[in-house]
């Protein structure tokens, strides 16, 4: 079974018009709003919880559904920011578990993609590289859009777990972005051919964010609402879908205390 952990590497493991053009801010200045609304989010994110339902599919040679399993979790994301070094800790609660599959036939696991919009964090952003691609307009609004790549041997948010072992990925991919608030609308990710020596041939991921509006606080929020997976190894071809719903507020206060020897 291979499984695909995206979270914090220190842990383990679309127009019938055109609006005014985006902001002609410099890349640079894309990047430092973005960054800061990413820093501030996590902050944010960490205090909700929400319904995530998993579609997890295996595909036959011809790309037909040989195997479809279906589960529910109530989810939430544990931030901590000790030293500096940022952590994630995904936390599920199985709601509806998947039907027990009678010929034990492999599936993949697919946890954390919803974090990837952690490329832009400060901790991250160092370890790839950015460029500014042309403007891409939804519902008659204009967002920018910028592509990165993952700089060789630098930080990434995202591992491959296979066989007791972990291995970065080296993503790369584009982001569509708010150009005046900084907030990451859609990731689209993959690892092209850079793993195939472990028989990784093809890893291609895309998580939408939709606007959340909560009682009682003015700004408009985007979150996670929908991460597709596909892998393929020689042998294998796998899909998975997660999505995201009916998030929640709630609040958790941790305290750490060393034992008096």
């Amino acid at each position: 079974m291979k499984t695909i952990v995206a979270k914090t590497w220190v842990v383990i493991g679309c127009l019938a018009f055109l609006a005014a053009p985006a902001s002609a801010d410099s890349l640079d200045d894309l990047l430092a709003r973005t960054s800061k609304q990413v820093t501030e989010f996590l902050d944010q994110f960490s205090q909700v919880k929400c319904s995530e339902h998993v579609e997890q599919e295996k595909l036959n040679k011809d790309g037909k559904i040989e195997v479809k399993q279906e589960s529910t979790y109530d989810y939430l994301v544990i931030l901590t920011n000790a030293g500096g070094e940022v952590t994630l800790d995904e936390s599920r609660l199985e709601v509806k578990p998947a039907k027990a599959e009678k010929k034990n036939r492999a599936m993949l696991i697919s946890n954390g993609f919803a974090t990837l919009f952690l490329i832009f964090h400060p901790y991250y952003s160092g370890g790839f590289q950015f460029a500014q691609l042309e403007d891409e307009v939804i519902d008659g609004r204009r967002f920018s859009k910028v592509s990165f790549r993952h700089i060789h041997g630098s930080r990434t948010p995202a591992a491959l777990s296979l066989r007791g072992k972990e291995y970065p990925l080296e993503l790369s991919g584009t982001a569509v972005i708010d150009p005046v608030t900084g907030a990451i609308t859609r990731i689209e990710a993959g690892i092209g051919d850079t793993m195939d020596d472990v028989g990784l041939n093809l890893l291609r991921s895309e998580i939408q964010y939709a606007p959340v509006t909560f009682k009682g606080v003015k700004e408009t929020l985007w979150f996670p609402a929908e991460a597709r997976v596909e892998v393929e190894t020689p042998r294998q071809h796998w899909r998975n879908v997660h999505r995201f719903t009916d998030y929640k507020q709630f609040s958790v206060s941790t305290e750490e205390q060393v034992a008096k020897q």
